[in-house]
């Protein structure tokens, strides 16, 4: 990803109520590799880390719904961005 889109940007800035860098954002989806979507446990860790980096908790259900939502997404990457539309709605 080599430019985040400054609408969902802004999107995530607005949901976590403080202004997260397009930086802090390229750094965690640097060490996403195709291996990461398809292990949960990896899947599950990557939430933590977007969760304690925009300071929103997220309950155990809604971790489930991400965890299986990037299973079924694959790796294309339109279906990635509307994955991360549907979770900035939650």
């Amino acid at each position: 990803m080599d430019k985040f889109p400054k609408d969902m940007l802004g999107a995530v800035n607005k949901k976590a109520g403080k202004n997260i860098s397009e930086n802090s954002i390229k750094k965690i989806a640097s060490g996403v590799t195709p291996s990461t979507l398809q292990s949960e446990t990896q899947i599950r860790q990557l939430i933590k880390q977007v969760s304690s980096m925009a300071n929103i908790p997220v309950s155990e259900e809604t971790v489930k719904e991400i965890v299986n939502a990037v299973k079924k997404s694959g790796l294309n990457m339109n279906n990635l961005e509307s994955l991360m539309k549907m979770m900035i709605k939650k």
